[in-house]
């Protein structure tokens, strides 16, 4: 018996569509078809896969805390951090800037990747991998993550 692959990941979200529209203006996912639960939901979609399922939080749900780069570095709990693999840094980090969204960079250490982190609306943080070869001009901390 062996995993394969990651199928998906869920967001519980205070503001479904906010959240939705946040995954789709920043990272690029569309919106794509879900079974019917009875309740709210939204997929994403990233090459005809599902990759991210949205659901409503109940109100009284608590989340983490959501803004600067010191709360991006401390990532979230009890999950870390969520990872993609991504081509156009340059032009990522741009879309980034224009959109007014809060990341840090890190070169990966002894690993031949460049990294960017960021934070959904709900305090998910999400890593963005591209092949340092992408980076070659630009230089970042190492370690900018923290596990505690």
């Amino acid at each position: 018996m062996r995993l394969e692959h990651l199928a998906h990941l869920l967001v519980i979200a205070k503001d479904l569509d906010a959240t939705r529209d946040w995954y789709a203006d920043v990272l690029g996912l569309t919106e794509g078809p879900h079974p019917d639960f009875g309740v709210p939901v939204h997929w994403m979609y990233l090459d005809g896969q599902d990759v991210v399922h949205i659901g409503q939080a109940p109100a009284e749900e608590e989340f983490g805390a959501v803004g600067d780069k010191e709360v991006i570095a401390r990532g979230g709990r009890p999950i870390h951090h969520v990872a993609f693999h991504a081509t156009g840094l340059a032009e990522m980090k741009d879309h980034l800037i224009a959109k007014g969204i809060e990341f840090i960079e890190q070169q990966a250490s002894g690993q031949d990747l460049y990294q960017l982190f960021l934070q959904d609306p709900n305090g998910v943080t999400i890593e963005i991998n591209f092949d340092a070869i992408e980076a070659e001009e630009m230089t970042a901390a190492k370690l900018a993550l923290r596990l505690r």
